[in-house]
């Protein structure tokens, strides 16, 4: 247990990570990448996936992309912090990509879905726990349609998974809604989140 006085010293040091979650649709990687181009003074971990490429996605930005062979060795050298299988396709976190960050002192940021999210709770319950929502069912529907990527089927199947993600948000302890046309009071309210987290006590000790 530190001291006082070593608590004082550490508060708004101590990097946190920050997991971001929500259903498929909701603007994870809107948000994400807003606060990229905002200049976030945060590490971004990149997720590995097995899924293809959608157009105007950068390997390295939006995903690692790589073979279901080289996902599944991640997987089994213990490379991966967390691993799920999603609509077909795996979903990991690289444990050495998150672990370097924090150990340089900066916030780590993931973008994981609901699945991924409880994964990690288990593993690290001092992260801080951000579920993203949609202002309603219907705009997450819109939202999905207007992607432009799934059959009528796939689009069932997404919006069945998001209703049964949506009864485990209780499993987070923050819930921000991602308005339609809000992007930048959506970055401001995870923002504040983050900065009452600094000034919080206990102090999180995140620790991989």
């Amino acid at each position: 247990m530190p001291s006082p006085l070593e608590t004082i010293s550490q508060l708004g040091r101590r990097p946190l990570l920050v997991v971001l979650s929500g259903p498929s649709g909701v603007g994870k990687d809107a948000v994400i990448s807003r606060m990229k181009e905002m200049g976030r003074p945060y590490h971004f971990a990149v997720t590995v996936t097995t899924r293809p490429r959608r157009s105007g996605e950068v390997d390295g930005r939006e995903y690692m992309f790589v073979s279901s062979g080289v996902f599944e060795e991640m997987r089994r050298d213990g490379e991966l912090l967390e691993h799920a299988s999603v609509y077909g396709n795996s979903y990991g976190v690289p444990k050495a990509q998150v672990k370097g960050a924090l150990e340089k002192g900066q916030d780590v940021i993931m973008k994981i879905d609901v699945q991924g999210a409880a994964t990690i709770k288990g593993l690290v319950p001092q992260g801080v726990y951000v579920f993203l929502a949609p202002p309603s069912m219907e705009e997450l529907e819109r939202r999905l349609r207007g992607r432009k990527t799934e059959t009528e089927e796939a689009l069932r199947q997404r919006m069945e998974t998001a209703l049964q993600e949506m009864e485990r948000v209780f499993l987070f302890e923050y819930i921000v809604v991602n308005t339609t046309d809000a992007l930048d009071r959506t970055v401001a309210k995870i923002d504040a989140i983050i900065q009452s987290e600094k000034c919080r006590l206990p102090l999180r000790w995140v620790a991989l």
